[in-house]
């Protein structure tokens, strides 16, 4: 019998929680053709989900729990979860809802059919949004297509369905700032879309506010892909090719008596903010990449595994 572990990252999740294990339960119960388990990994959470998730355990042997010692984050609990994961298939779903259960069975189908080793699941219709939320997504979904050098799929999350294939691939990278929905495309196989309307949060809020959107888009960014470094050194050319039409420009005014290159004070000032700024860019840039690095020599865990039950 081929077998099948739900992935669910918890974060703050209290008032969601049990909604969703029951309704993770009911699709599982209706795959007879799997022995299914439900991974639950409880991101260091302050309310009572780490209780909630414990009390489930306790009467469900096919939940298990993975307790951090303290918030590390969606991607470190998602790494979690595919890391203790030993079934054949996996899906990655959050705890909110939003991405719904009841078509865990269509992605499994779908997998089969096409014979492929990923089903990811794209966005047709997001519910429950604000414009600004759905703005700043397209935008980054396609910004990060354009600097990365692998195809990622458009409006996609980390809701997909991947094969022991992918898993056992995927159980082989050892960078910390992970961006998996960007590493599962970079692993490559064949991988289909599946489309599906994403509904509302059912109870609770966001845990993913603008700071937290912006340093998510920033190590996706940094850690998979290059090109910011190709546009610094692209834009310090061009301030370099700035400044010598501008010497020259000055130097042949000065001869021929077109140009006050002495009494020109705001357009100097102005070149020196600009220089300036572009020089700032740069080491911005490099700055953030060295401290990628930094935190990859520091060799420090993803995560750390305080507790687990079922296992």
């Amino acid at each position: 019998m081929e077998t099948l572990s739900i992935i669910v990252p918890c974060y703050n999740e209290e008032a969601v929680i049990s909604e969703s294990y029951s309704r993770l339960k009911k699709v599982l119960n209706q795959m007879n053709d799997f022995q299914s388990e439900i991974i639950f990994v409880n991101d260091g959470s302050t309310d009572r989900t780490a209780e909630i998730v414990s009390k489930i355990a306790t009467n469900d042997i096919r939940v298990k729990i993975l307790h951090f010692s303290r918030n590390f984050g969606h991607q470190p609990a998602v790494t979690a979860g595919i890391h203790c994961c030993t079934s054949d298939f996996a899906v990655i779903i959050d705890a909110d809802l939003q991405d719904p259960p009841e078509i865990i069975p269509q992605l499994i189908e779908t997998l089969k059919k096409e014979q492929a080793n990923v089903v990811y699941c794209v966005r047709e219709k997001r519910n429950g949004e604000s414009f600004m939320k759905k703005l700043t997504a397209r935008v980054f979904y396609r910004s990060m297509n354009y600097l990365s050098e692998v195809s990622i799929p458009l409006d996609t999350g980390d809701f997909r369905l991947i094969d022991r294939l992918v898993i056992t691939e995927f159980k082989r990278f050892r960078e910390k700032g992970k961006y998996i929905r960007g590493i599962i495309s970079w692993i490559g196989f064949k991988q289909v879309p599946y489309m599906y309307r994403r509904d509302a949060r059912f109870a609770g809020e966001t845990k993913y506010p603008i700071r937290k959107m912006l340093h998510f888009a920033t190590t996706a960014m940094l850690y998979f892909s290059q090109k910011p470094l190709k546009i610094a050194t692209g834009l310090g050319f061009v301030t370099v090719l700035i400044g010598i039409f501008y010497a020259l420009w000055a130097l042949v005014g000065k001869i021929v008596g077109f140009s006050h290159a002495l009494t020109g004070w705001s357009s100097i000032i102005i070149l020196i903010v600009f220089f300036g700024g572009v020089q700032l860019l740069t080491v911005g840039v490099l700055g953030q990449y060295i401290g990628i690095l930094f935190d990859e020599i520091k060799d420090r865990p993803e995560y750390i595994i305080e507790k687990k039950e079922n296992f």
